[in-house]
């Protein structure tokens, strides 16, 4: 445990950062699960939503350092390659 008072703020901050970055990735990380599932599913309307609001939340979570950036590249590519086969059939 941390004893001086500048250790007992870092230790205060760690804790509330960590608290944020656990909502930002598990908010990500539902929308991205959500997504998949609207594109197993089929429907093009809810896979398109459902597009538009994760990859926002992507961004967002490079914008609020929780992801790099070329991760959240990566992940817009390649469910806008899975969309784009699902939305054209």
């Amino acid at each position: 445990m941390a004893n001086h008072y500048s250790a007992l703020k870092r230790a205060r901050q760690t804790e509330t950062r960590t608290t944020r970055n656990r909502a930002n990735k598990s908010r990500l990380r539902t929308s991205l699960r959500q997504l998949r599932e609207a594109i197993a599913g089929g429907d093009a309307n809810a896979v398109k939503t459902s597009f538009s609001g994760t990859v926002s939340l992507l961004d967002k979570a490079v914008q609020k350092g929780v992801l790099h950036k070329n991760t959240a590249s990566r992940y817009k590519a390649r469910l806008s390659a899975r969309v784009k086969t699902k939305t054209s059939k």
